[in-house]
């Protein structure tokens, strides 16, 4: 059974950083990628940064270029999230969600397997 466990959100003052962490369980092979999306309140969910392959393609919500970060520790089977410069509009559920095969970008219907989510506040 395939399970993505989520870590790491908080209550965090604009301006500062948390990061996320993802860690899958129950995959027999390396063909997924990890994306993460989020969902604020009174909002739909929305891609925020996803893996598209193995070798390193990601794709970024044009509203958190160059704030968010995506890494992995393939040893760990654990994606990151960094987040820095918060705003309070980041504010939301975020979600790490799986992929079986390639991404090609972060659109929710490619995406096989969800996580709880886990929710960042951020503070004006």
């Amino acid at each position: 059974e395939v399970q993505l466990v989520e870590s790491g959100g908080g209550l965090v003052q604009a301006g500062g950083s948390l990061s996320l962490s993802c860690t899958a369980s129950g995959f027999t092979s390396d063909d997924h990628v990890i994306g993460w999306f989020r969902q604020g309140p009174g909002k739909e969910r929305e891609g925020v940064a996803c893996f598209g392959d193995n070798k390193g393609t990601t794709y970024y919500r044009d509203s958190v270029k160059g704030r968010f970060t995506l890494s992995t520790d393939n040893a760990k089977n654990t994606v990151y999230l960094q987040m820095n410069s918060l705003k309070p509009e980041d504010a939301a559920v975020y979600y790490c969600a799986a992929a079986v095969g390639e991404g090609y970008g972060c659109f929710e219907d490619e995406y096989d397997y969800w996580g709880q989510g886990t929710q960042v506040t951020v503070s004006s």
